[in-house]
């Protein structure tokens, strides 16, 4: 008999914790007892402050990004690293950029402009252009070194948040496995009880399925959640890491399109387009190989226990017949879908082309002219992507074909192995079941033989749809060679232009005046301007021939204070000085020294069209600072109304809506304004020198001149660059191109007349280069200079009746008409004898 157990009242187990803590508290001596209060009377003080610092820091923070974001600005850190606000929910997100550090730089280039001769996209030494024009993107060597080198980029460490992202994406994947796992047995369970007429055990397996399936549901929202996160992630660290090598002081960002030439002029297409499409191909990568294999590993292991070492072997034959077979008919995804890409960017780059000089096109009437390059190129496109599509038919039709019938025929005759050859049945006929059965399940043969069906069946369905995914995965890392052929191409472009790498070929020779073939010094940190014995040389891509010298080598200097107007005819190489001087062409000889920095206190460039940046009108006013450098320097909204003032734009913030105004600058304000705007920046900064080049052509005279006075009041060297002889009253010297002959003066690059008759024959037989002069303005030189011109034409003048009588006498014999065999010419038509009567009766008058 079983012994009847009194029912005690539960205490509140809170209560009897605290009761416990008392009595051990009073058990203590004084001495501690004063200590255990001290310190826990601390402890709360220290916990309140905090909270309440961390709380204060909090809505301190709210507050400066709620600032900041309305400003359009941020903070900058003293590692280089800058602190923006964007838009989260109904508050600001706080995000820290690091910029990459240079020696990150210099461990990556080799990577990419200096691989291994195992990748084939070189012979072992450093290469003019890596990969080769010739290299097609496919599933090779050259794919996985790339790759890698990509991949290099976007886990730069172990426990970086990529390396988390993965990992937590393969538990998921991993976990996704057990669950098919478990639900392939659970199916054979409930078709095993269902068959038996077991109604309990049927329940219950419904109820399993329900929990197991809404777990599952999570498991799958989970990846596709973790690869969208690891899509951006890696996109996030390309795009940065690109950026930070493309917008550098080195002036990449120029020099890539102008001066290199190795990927065109749609770079926009790389970076935006591109590279999202490999970050999406890179992160499906990894569930879209990673868990077929897994799945093909598990479901095989499975197989081989229910169906025994033939049925194991017939599956992974039939693996390696079907994927060799695959991937010797499937086309060459990758080289068609970088084709793809690239044809992609030059119909959008003709779009962007379009958008930039709406107006020109529009003054020009050239609608229909456009509307033929639009529509050829368009062309081109849907061409291509015809073709592709049209191979793609012929491939899914295959592709299906096998992995979908075929493997199921071949599924079912693996499935009745059991049953017809039970020896071979494996090692055991009954696989064990997932979850215990609360019921005892019958024990008869067919209901048994039917649950190793049903299980077997599912795990061969699981099988061939892991199959299937590793077989279409085929394609995609076809199409994912070309994105990364795509991706590749533009960082090690990048790697290039930054460390200056055009190195001939071994045992070969750089050509005159090419990107190898610069030997010249530039001296940052001068405080001038200075050229010695350096040329103007266009320069030329890769694929183009090198260029050849616009003018004689200059040699000139220009202090601060010498005011200096740069005059000569259009092409004979005004504005490229300014590229020379600037960095923006090499210096292929000589040497050319200038200050160390853009803006205050250095040197500044207004070029021939004027730049409007995005953003606010302070914005407009103070680039290329941002508000934080306005702030930092002690500026505010007054000082920059005093430098409109100065250069007559002080109405602008009245008539825009003040100075966050956000517009389209370029069409809202006129060319006088634009120009105006780019002299406001010029007082707003205050360098040292000012290369200026035809920066007041749209603007009035008498706005022009308070333009240059206001500069040079403020201590700026001006340098004009125009072909405007009336700006020499703001001048104090004058450096005049394209001379040849007896224009050229003593101090220009003609020589000094003392060569001898060796050097005379080579200047016969090579074409003499324009020289140029140098000359200060108000000389009495310079005024003989002036009288000789103007004698000159005046000698010309005088001789325009002499040539008007001889292009009369030039038209009166080619207007005779002569006929072979006759003697006499044939008289003139009646219209030239009209002509010639009004002309006698005009004379007569």
């Amino acid at each position: 008999m079983a012994v009847q157990s009194t029912p005690r009242k539960p205490q509140d187990s809170l209560r009897s914790a605290v009761l416990r803590l008392l009595r051990t508290f009073n058990r203590q001596s004084k001495r501690a007892r004063l200590i255990a209060t001290v310190a826990l009377t601390l402890a709360v003080i220290s916990s309140g402050w905090g909270g309440h610092r961390l709380l204060k820091r909090r809505s301190e923070d709210k507050a400066q990004g709620r600032r900041l974001l309305r400003r359009n600005s941020g903070l900058r850190g003293k590692d280089g690293s800058r602190t923006i606000f964007v838009p989260y929910r109904n508050s600001t997100a706080k995000v820290v950029i690091y910029p990459t550090k240079p020696t990150s730089f210099d461990a990556h280039r080799r990577l990419f402009l200096n691989p291994p001769r195992a990748a084939g996209l070189s012979d072992g030494q450093p290469a003019l252009q890596v990969p080769p024009p010739n290299t097609k993107p496919g599933l090779n060597i050259a794919f996985l070194h790339q790759f890698l080198s990509l991949l290099s980029i976007m886990i730069p460490h172990w426990n970086s948040k990529e390396s988390g992202l993965l990992l937590s994406q393969g538990v998921f994947l991993l976990l996704r496995t057990y669950l098919s796992l478990v639900v392939t047995r659970l199916d054979g369970e409930i078709v095993r009880d269902l068959v038996a007429g077991n109604g309990r055990g049927f329940l219950w397996g419904l109820v399993k399925w329900c929990g197991i399936g809404g777990f599952a549901s999570y498991t799958n929202a989970a990846i596709k959640f973790l690869q969208s996160k690891v899509s951006i992630a890696f996109r996030t660290r390309l795009t940065r890491y690109i950026h930070d090598l493309y917008l550098n002081d080195n002036l990449n960002y120029y020099k890539v399109l102008n001066l290199d030439g190795g990927i065109g002029q749609g770079i926009d297409q790389y970076i935006c387009n591109d590279l999202t499409l490999f970050t999406n191909s890179a992160a499906s990568l990894y569930s879209s190989i990673g868990k077929p294999l897994v799945d093909l590993c598990v479901f095989n292991y499975q197989l081989f226990r229910s169906l025994g070492p033939l049925g194991c072997t017939g599956l992974l034959a039939n693996y390696i017949i079907t994927a060799t077979a695959l991937r010797r008919l499937s086309p060459p995804f990758g080289k068609l879908k970088a084709v793809e890409n690239r044809r992609e960017g030059d119909f959008r780059l003709l779009h962007s082309k379009l958008i930039t000089n709406a107006e020109e096109v529009a003054f020009y009437g050239g609608a229909d002219i456009e509307k033929v390059f639009l529509d050829a190129s368009f062309k081109d496109l849907t061409t291509w992507m015809e073709g592709i599509y049209r191979l793609k038919i012929r491939y899914n039709m295959l592709e299906d074909f096998v992995v979908k019938y075929s493997w199921s025929a071949f599924g079912y005759l693996i499935t009745s192995l059991p049953v017809f050859l039970p020896e071979w049945s494996g090692l055991a006929n009954t696989p064990e079941p997932a979850f215990p059965s609360s019921s005892s399940p019958s024990q008869n043969p067919q209901h048994t033989r039917m649950q190793s069906f049903i299980t077997n069946k599912r795990l061969m369905l699981s099988l061939a749809d892991a199959g299937s995914r590793m077989m279409y995965s085929l394609k995609d890392l076809s199409e994912l060679a070309g994105h990364t052929s795509r991706v590749y191409s533009l960082i090690s472009t990048l790697h290039r232009v930054h460390a200056n790498a055009y190195t001939p070929p071994r045992h070969t020779s750089p050509e005159q005046f090419s990107l190898s073939d610069v030997h010249g010094t530039v001296q940052k940190g001068y405080d001038g301007i200075r050229l010695e014995n350096s040329p103007l040389i266009a320069p030329a891509s890769l694929h183009q021939l090198p260029g050849s010298p616009l003018t004689e080598p200059l040699t000139f200097t220009l202090p601060a204070g010498a005011h200096t107007l740069i005059s000569g005819s259009n092409g004979s190489g005004k504005s490229s000085i300014a590229r020379v001087v600037a960095g923006l062409w090499p210096t292929y000889r000589g040497l050319v020294s200038r200050p160390r920095q853009i803006g205050a206190d250095g040197i500044m460039f207004l070029p021939q069209r004027p730049y409007l940046s995005i953003g606010t009108l302070r914005d407009q006013v103070i680039y290329p600072h941002s508000e934080i450098d306005m702030r930092e320097s002690s500026r505010n909204d007054r000082d920059l109304m005093r430098v409109l003032e100065a250069v007559r734009l002080g109405y602008l913030p009245d008539r825009e809506g003040g100075w966050d105004a956000r517009r389209e600058w370029k069409d809202v304000l006129s060319g006088g304004e634009k120009q105006r705007m780019a002299f406001a920046r010029l007082v707003y900064h205050e360098p040292r020198f000012a290369v200026i080049d035809e920066g007041t052509s749209a603007v009035s005279s008498d706005v022009e001149g308070l333009l240059y006075e206001t500069c040079k009041r403020r201590g700026v060297t001006v340098v004009v660059m125009s072909t405007r002889v009336g700006l020499k009253r703001y001048c104090d010297w004058n450096l005049t191109l394209g001379l040849e002959g007896d224009e050229v003066r003593e101090d220009g690059g003609d020589g000094d007349g003392d060569d001898s008759e060796e050097e005379e024959e080579e200047e016969e037989e090579e074409p003499l280069l324009p020289g140029w002069s140098f000359d200060r303005i108000g000389t009495v030189e310079e005024r003989v200079g002036v009288e000789r011109e103007v004698q000159a034409l005046r000698e010309k003048l005088g001789r325009v009746e002499e040539w008007r009588r001889r292009k009369e006498e030039i038209e009166r014999e080619l207007a005779r008409v002569w006929v072979s065999g006759e003697e006499e010419e044939l008289p003139p038509p009646a219209y030239l004898e009209e002509k010639e009567e009004e002309k006698e009766e005009k004379e007569v008058e």
